[in-house]
């Protein structure tokens, strides 16, 4: 016999694995700790899973909750849009998102489409800039949502990801490190020549650009390497650079800001683009080659 997910169990599950805790997700489905703890004892037998583990004062998901998770998000979206189309309702108006380039040319096509298909009448307004750019105009209201770089410990980070050292080995091994770099403000750019620094490595900046498309030209030509992550990056044929070569590199965390009192398109917009990093970080490889 079949059985159901309930809606209202999905939505208050995905209000704890969007806030990290039982406590703040209590904000967001207007339920009390002890009801929404009830809930949630209620999902996993009927799921037969273990769905949360704690790690301090935070609830992680188990593998189980990670893959009820993604598909929670799909099932509410497509609930939604049929009780929408049910009551001839449609989400118009304008959602103004702000992401930083590796997300625009790796997350974003999908976003585009899953929203498109299912809110045909709400307008997107992207901007496309650096993390600080973005948190400057999200602070301004100038953005409703905004999907940068930032500390895997701020507040807003979804999760985080470790630094990769891209690019030919043989130029790793060479007494002069040739970077390839983005201008600043940049994480990967600070993380990489704190990195050299502080291992006593000799390096130069052979290509400096604004543009993320440039300066993966730059590294597939062999003029230099850089850092970035195998999410962000969608380097594709770049090979990562041999463990040992180069010294270790720290962690950034993926970081969405959403306003406080989002609009419904916006709301689901964050959903998607959760779902989206969510999916691409799960199917993202291990890396094998980051520096020791």
């Amino acid at each position: 016999m079949p059985i159901n997910l309930p809606t209202d169990l999905l939505r208050s599950f995905l209000a704890i694995v969007d806030t990290g805790s039982m406590m703040r997700a209590t904000e967001h489905v207007f339920l009390s700790p002890s009801a929404l703890s009830l809930q949630m004892k209620r999902l996993e037998e009927i799921a037969r899973r273990q769905l949360f583990q704690r790690s301090g004062r935070s609830l992680v998901l188990t593998p189980a909750g990670r893959e009820l998770a993604a598909s929670a998000r799909r099932i509410l979206e497509l609930n939604d849009s049929a009780v929408s189309a049910m009551l001839g309702e449609t989400l118009s108006g304008v959602v103004k998102l702000g992401l930083v380039q590796d997300f625009a040319e790796t997350l974003l096509p999908g976003i585009l489409r899953d929203f498109s298909a299912l809110h045909p009448q709400t307008q997107l307004q992207l901007q496309v800039a650096g993390s600080a750019e973005l948190v400057d105009a999200y602070r301004s209201s100038e953005l409703d949502m905004v999907l940068c770089l930032g500390r895997p410990a701020d507040a807003q980070a979804q999760m985080a990801a470790p630094m990769l050292w891209l690019g030919d080995p043989d130029l790793a091994r060479e007494e002069e490190v040739k970077l390839v770099l983005l201008d600043v403000p940049c994480v990967f750019r600070s993380a990489a020549l704190r990195a050299l620094q502080e291992a006593g490595r000799r390096f130069r900046i052979v290509v400096e650009t604004p543009s993320l498309s440039a300066s993966r030209a730059a590294v597939a030509a062999g003029l230099g390497v850089t850092c970035r992550t195998d999410l962000l990056a969608g380097w594709g044929s770049l090979p990562p650079v041999p463990a040992g070569l180069l010294p270790a590199l720290p962690s950034v965390g993926y970081v969405l800001m959403q306003s406080e009192d989002p609009t419904e398109a916006g709301h689901r917009l964050a959903s998607l683009t959760l779902d989206a990093l969510r999916r691409a970080t799960a199917h993202t490889p291990a890396p094998r080659a980051a520096a020791a």
